[in-house]
């Protein structure tokens, strides 16, 4: 035998091998009607250290650390040694007085997150960026969004997409928008999913206004931009969400794709449930169980009652599915943890 032919033989032989190794690791994948490339990976990062402190919701809970209640949303998520801010309230100060009483310094936190453009998310940026950039130019200098976020909503009486003129402004301080139109890490076991697929019509958005969109024109403000953080813990996934716009089954559906299926160990935030009807919040709840959701933090738009209803529906109990309040934090360890008025 010739080197030539040698060679040629080895080179064959590493094709064959090649293309069995990839059969093998495509198969398992198609087996579960996913591609490889909707996974987050085989083996996906899992943290050490979780904790989630709301610092903007409507009900103050402890005399102990009063706070300002408000209609928004805002909650501080540390996790091996990353702090971000998720959402920043309504109005311009609330969560910059609540964090002072709770006694935690926003200064060292660099990336924020806004789930969606409404004013009772993005209304404390501007006080918060401008107020600890004074001890740390980088603070809340990052600001992750989806797709969507700046489109115009046009209404009688002007523009009403507050983000456009809070872009300008933000900007001007030196901030960084990060726009994504995907699912992206943003560290070791945290991602945000990015505008989410509407598998399920749960329409949970009673805005009445219009969305000047680039391939469809002038339609139906559906928050085509809503997004949620996902946080993978050894119990499971913990879901961080604004309003939930998309839907929370949609939420869930979507994260637990992602993960493989993985139980949900966790739902904090908002899930605007509190003027849908018996039905919708039921079935919620029949889905949370599928899930095996196992706590709940119902923050801001869920609603008091929808609390009471996704916990019966789901079989939770008093101490894992409650009403989130200004300073309630969501652990690792502990769970959920609530002033006394909403225990």
């Amino acid at each position: 035998m010739t080197m030539k032919t040698l060679f040629r033989l080895r080179a064959s032989v590493r094709t064959i091998a090649f293309f069995v190794i990839a059969f093998f690791m495509v198969v398992p994948h198609l087996a579960k009607g996913q591609a490889p490339a909707e996974q987050i990976g085989t083996s996906p990062a899992q943290l050490h250290t979780l904790k989630i402190t709301v610092l903007s919701t409507m009900l103050v809970g402890d005399l102990e650390n009063e706070g300002i209640g408000e209609w928004g949303f805002s909650a501080l998520v540390e996790a091996d040694g990353h702090r971000v801010l998720v959402d920043t309230g309504l109005r311009p100060e609330t969560v910059l007085q609540n964090a002072r009483e709770l006694h935690i310094d926003l200064s060292d936190v660099q990336e924020v997150i806004l789930t969606h453009n409404h004013g009772d998310h993005v209304g404390g940026l501007m006080t918060l960026r401008r107020e600890f950039m004074k001890k740390n130019p980088a603070a809340l200098s990052v600001a992750y969004v989806a797709k969507g976020i700046f489109y115009s909503r046009p209404s009688p009486e002007g523009e009403d997409n507050k983000m456009i003129a809070i872009r300008k402004e933000y900007e001007a301080t030196g901030g960084k928008f990060i726009e994504r139109s995907d699912a992206v890490e943003i560290f070791p076991g945290a991602w945000l999913s990015g505008p989410v697929p509407r598998k399920y019509p749960e329409h949970n958005w009673s805005v009445k206004g219009k969305v000047q969109t680039p391939d469809r024109g002038l339609v139906e403000d559906t928050i085509p931009e809503d997004q949620a953080l996902v946080l993978n813990t050894p119990q499971g996934l913990v879901i961080v969400t604004g309003c939930g716009h998309a839907g929370i089954v949609n939420i869930l559906t979507y994260a637990t794709a992602k993960y493989t299926e993985r139980p949900v160990y966790g739902v904090v935030g908002g899930l605007h449930l509190f003027p849908a009807k018996d039905e919708q919040v039921d079935w919620t709840g029949d889905e949370f169980k599928q899930f095996k959701v196992a706590n709940l933090l119902g923050a801001h738009c869920t609603g008091i009652e929808a609390v009471y209803r996704l916990r019966d529906r789901a079989g939770l109990t008093r101490k894992s599915a409650v009403v989130a309040t200004v300073g309630s934090t969501f652990t690792m360890d502990d769970g959920v943890a609530t002033g006394p008025l909403a225990r």
